[in-house]
């Protein structure tokens, strides 16, 4: 027997069903909103997993083609590799879970989501989301939830909540928040700059609709739960901590850990631990756990002195910024290019511009999506922390802190009749100390500037961090969270914007959720540090958009013509189009609409290509003069060609003042010439003549 629940969300049915497939896993729901389907599964390892020091949390979101009725492209038939949408709805479905374990847990926990049907209408991102807290929250995984989450669109001014895809194709806003019963524990934003009052009051507007949803998953645990079990717990045993206290003093702990400078602070650390390890060599009990144990009182240290004295690591105050410098153009050659640094955070940025057919294609469940010309890549290589690993590609860190920063910058760009180009940035992580992500924002909005894109403003992003104490109303915000505080911290709250708004906004937290309070100082904080930093930095390196795109990226000309005539441009099977192309040098794009781009680095060899498309597609009148190649000499005549494809005919009475008996006495192939258009003749075939081209035609 299976049982199913029903709640009306956002309008639509939210229908769960219980104990209907999957149940061999510890905890599955089979989720349908609207007609969208999603198959939540939770599962657990029987053993604790020997030899780490973490919680091996693994959510898998699984995009199958058939949700949307679709084979996948390409030569294999079968889903590869998770899309970056997956990669990006893994993350947000693990982040406002993960804090809710036990933290001493380390067993095995899979969550895993299949999308078995899409309606465009209904996310099934959000759909997994609701899945899997109410997969856990049925299982017998200990878990302290369950959590809800809710998305928000801002239409005509107006909060439209899990919003239809014709809701979002005009929403100013897409915020997802998620919440427990108390909190907000996590939030995702993308906006066009969106104020920071009409940010906030639409995060407490989803979390007011979260807790109807967090009451509904309470009445399925109640039918359906089950206990949580029992398991082995990787706790440091207290005795261990309290030797460690004796051994290393707290004074000298502080000593070691409050610099500002990482690698002086890591070097003190190890020390400590050789240390430690030499004296428990001989205790097979506590030597492995050494490790973790110090990793607490490094966490206590930094915490105690932050949340009661007031002092950081690096000796900074609370709400002040690290050291900001800001260059453009110290790449040459690239289309544009800029570094911003911040303390030991240093990115590198470098745009590449391109015709819009180099855009990417997207080939996903959104069927609203299927290409985007802004493409934004973040990388991090081992170096920037000092450490030494081979490179295998971006992982799921990587493609987050990437979209997070696209999506920061999308609002910005200009559109593509503005600027008809496709636009890559990719961030490059020389040196990593805290928010790289941010960092990126802030070098990709000057690094596209600095390649001639005319954006709308200057986007910035920062960070702000959080200790906690005992009580709700002891904490502290940080402004411009090094990587210590944010190792140690409870909260990195990623905000980007420009001087109008809010642009994205990106939460993870390692407590249990945030209160209203911290929420809005922590935006406040945001706003300041963002202002100062385009208007004290990144203005002073490059205040405003470059007039045109520099000696080394592509040009584009653009062009409209009838769409009945772009059969005559592409030629039988695309010859006239190559034959531009091959003379000229140039790329050119034609859409269904008649709209043409050219482009090249040659302006002369463009220009030559839109007077050919120029001459294809307008029909000769009698007058008009044009130069042409003769590509053919008969016994009446000469054909003279002025655009691939587009040729006249020149009778051989028209070629000179004088009677010539044979056209190769004056005309050779491949001559050029100026012929004048006669118009129709009595066949009404047109005509043209050489000899009847006026003297300053000639």
């Amino acid at each position: 027997m299976y049982k199913t629940f029903e709640m009306e969300l956002a309008g639509r049915t939210l229908r769960v069903d219980i104990g209907r497939v999957a149940k061999q896993a510890n905890g599955a729901a089979l989720m349908h909103y609207g007609e969208t389907t999603v198959l939540s599964t939770a599962t657990a390892s029987e053993k604790p997993r020997e030899g780490i020091d973490f919680f091996p949390l693994n959510v898998e979101y699984n995009e199958k083609m058939y949700a949307v009725g679709k084979i996948p492209g390409g030569f294999n038939k079968r889903e590869g590799k998770a899309s970056e949408n997956a990669i990006l709805t893994d993350r947000v479905i693990d982040r406002p879970m993960r804090p809710l374990f036990p933290k001493d847990y380390r067993n095995d926990v899979t969550l895993e989501n299949l999308v078995l049907s899409v309606d465009q209408d209904c996310s099934p991102e959000l759909t997994a989301m609701l899945g899997s807290a109410i997969a856990v929250s049925i299982s017998d995984i200990p878990f302290d939830g369950p959590t809800a989450s809710t998305q928000v669109g801002l239409v005509n001014g107006e909060f439209v909540f899990n919003p239809t895809a014709e809701e979002k194709a005009v929403s100013d806003m897409q915020l997802t928040v998620a919440s427990t019963k108390e909190k907000v524990i996590m939030i995702e934003a993308g906006a066009n700059e969106v104020p920071e009052e009409v940010m906030l009051k639409a995060i407490f507007a989803a979390h007011e609709v979260n807790q109807k949803v967090i009451a509904f998953i309470d009445q399925i645990v109640t039918e359906c739960g089950k206990p949580k079990h029992e398991y082995e717990s990787f706790a440091v045993p207290a005795d261990l901590m309290e030797e460690i206290q004796k051994i290393i003093p707290a004074e000298e702990m502080e000593e070691a850990v409050f610099t500002d400078d990482k690698q002086t602070r890591e070097a003190n650390v190890r020390t400590i631990r050789d240390r430690l390890e030499e004296i428990f060599a001989e205790n097979e009990e506590w030597l492995p756990r050494v490790g973790e144990a110090l990793y607490q009182y490094q966490k206590k240290t930094v915490r105690k002195m932050i949340l009661k004295d007031h002092k950081r690591p690096d000796g900074r105050s609370i709400n002040e910024i690290r050291p900001l410098a800001a260059e453009v153009d110290l790449i040459p050659r690239v289309h544009g290019s800029a570094m911003f640094t911040r303390g030991q955070t240093q990115i590198c940025n470098i745009t590449t511009l391109a015709p819009l057919s180099e855009a990417q294609r997207v080939d996903g469940l959104d069927e609203s999506e299927t290409s985007k010309r802004y493409m934004h890549h973040y990388n991090f290589p081992s170096y920037s922390v000092g450490e030494t690993k081979p490179s295998r590609g971006p992982g799921r860190r990587e493609i987050g802190h990437g979209a997070l920063a696209e999506r920061a910058l999308v609002p910005v760009l200009p559109s593509e009749e503005e600027f008809p180009y496709a636009i890559r940035t990719v961030s490059e992580t020389f040196e990593s100390n805290g928010s790289t992500s941010q960092a990126s924002v802030c070098a990709s909005s000057m690094s596209l500037m600095a390649a001639g894109v005319p954006i709308k403003s200057a986007v910035a992003g920062i960070s702000c961090g959080l200790v906690t104490g005992e009580t709700d109303d002891d904490y502290i915000v940080l402004t411009d969270i090094q990587g210590l505080e944010d190792f140690f911290g409870d909260m990195d709250f990623k905000v980007a914007g420009t001087h109008k708004g809010i642009t994205a906004i990106q939460m993870d937290i390692k407590i249990h959720g945030l209160t209203r309070p911290i929420i809005e100082e922590a935006v406040a904080r945001t706003k300041e540090a963002r202002f100062y930093i385009i208007d004290e930095v990144m203005n002073k390196a490059i205040a405003e958009p470059r007039p045109e795109v520099g000696k080394y990226a592509p040009k584009i000309i653009q062009m409209n013509i009838d769409p009945q005539k772009i059969g005559d441009v592409v030629g039988q099977r695309g010859k006239t189009i190559n034959a531009i192309i091959e003379k000229t040098g140039v790329k050119i794009d034609i859409s269904d609409e008649g709209n043409i781009s050219i482009c090249g680095t040659d302006q002369e060899m463009m220009d030559e290509a839109k007077r050919l498309i120029t001459i294809i597609v307008t029909d000769f009148e009698a007058g008009q003069v044009l130069e042409g190649t003769v590509v053919s000499i008969k016994d009446f005549g000469a054909f003279l060609e002025f655009a691939p494809g587009k040729e006249g005919m020149v009778h051989i009475s028209k070629i000179c003042k004088q009677r010539i008996d044979h056209v190769e006495d004056v005309l050779t192939l491949g001559d050029k010439v100026k012929a004048v258009c006669l118009g129709k003749d009595k066949m009404g075939r047109i005509s043209f003549s050489i000899k009847d081209v006026a003297p300053e035609n000639r």
